[in-house]
């Protein structure tokens, strides 16, 4: 019951990030926000005990480095796209993750999906276009929907980067030290972008940096260590279909506390996705086990 209590709370952590960015993003820019919330998470990562002296060699390094970067990507480009669509819209797009990894294996030969993923993902681009065409939420900057969504999917396919980078060296380093090099890598490139953007780095009302410290504690680590920890406990495959539940929770808190409406084509686009995103992942892990090793 403990182990199901800890994955519980580690989704609800996690699907409050959209609530507080949107908070953060009334009085900071997004480049801001993301810089911030990986910030400290870096920082909380470098207090004693907390993560031990991990060993890795240079080759990986490199590759966590540039995992870095497609994480800084991630939530530069999903941060950014809340100014633009709803939280409910750019949650669920920037969630199709499995979509994109499934197209690279595809294009590149390096995995080839089944021929069930070619149909599911007729389905998730059906899901896409009820989600984004019956959102009626006013946002901060109306009348750049496009943006909104192509920056949402690009982080999708930002995340999807970062796990096909990381992915060939999980097996021999453990998550401590793959976090360890990619969040503070990932937090440098925000500062970077930050700085060339010339955007404010402080400064910000009293709200804002409540939603970004929100950002960096609950979503970032509470939920994301809550989810490693569940790691334990469950099967990765467990932990991935329960992620899926992110985008529904993110529904709710998004109308609990920003009162953002929710119409049937966004709840019937949702769940097809959703469902479309479940057989993807279920297809993969089938594969996987029924594959020799």
């Amino acid at each position: 019951m403990a182990a199901i209590a800890m994955l519980l709370l580690a989704l609800l952590a996690v699907s409050t990030g959209g609530i507080f960015a949107r908070i953060a993003l009334d009085g900071a820019g997004p480049l801001a926000v993301a810089a911030w919330r990986l910030s400290i998470a870096s920082l909380a990562l470098a207090a004693p005990g907390v993560v031990r002296p991990v060993h890795t060699e240079p080759a990986d390094r490199a590759r966590l480095a540039a995992a870095g970067v497609a994480l800084a990507a991630h939530f530069a480009l999903w941060i950014g796209s809340i100014e633009f669509v709803s939280v409910v819209t750019s949650t669920l797009l920037v969630s199709t993750t499995p979509v994109w990894t499934g197209l690279y294996g595809a294009i590149t030969g390096v995995e080839r999906p089944r021929r069930s993923f070619w149909g599911w993902l007729v389905v998730a681009a059906a899901g896409m276009w009820l989600v984004v065409r019956s959102d009626r939420t006013p946002v901060p900057y109306p009348g750049h929907d496009l943006l909104g969504w192509l920056m949402a999917l690009g982080g999708a396919m930002a995340i999807g980067a970062y796990f096909l980078i990381v992915r060939p060296i999980r097996t021999r380093l453990h998550a401590r030290a793959v976090i360890t090099w990619t969040y503070p890598t990932a937090a440098l490139a925000m500062l970077a972008a930050l700085l060339l953007s010339h955007q404010p780095a402080w400064g910000f009302p009293r709200q804002a940096w409540l939603g970004i410290i929100g950002m960096g504690l609950i979503p970032q680590l509470l939920g994301h260590t809550g989810l490693n920890i569940s790691l334990r406990h469950f099967s990765a495959s467990t932990v991935s279909f329960a992620v899926l539940l992110e985008p529904a929770l993110t529904a709710v808190l998004a109308v609990i506390f920003l009162h953002e409406p929710l119409t049937a084509g966004q709840i019937a686009g949702g769940a097809a996705l959703i469902l479309s995103l479940a057989r993807v992942l279920h297809e993969e892990y089938r594969y996987a086990e029924e594959s020799p090793q």
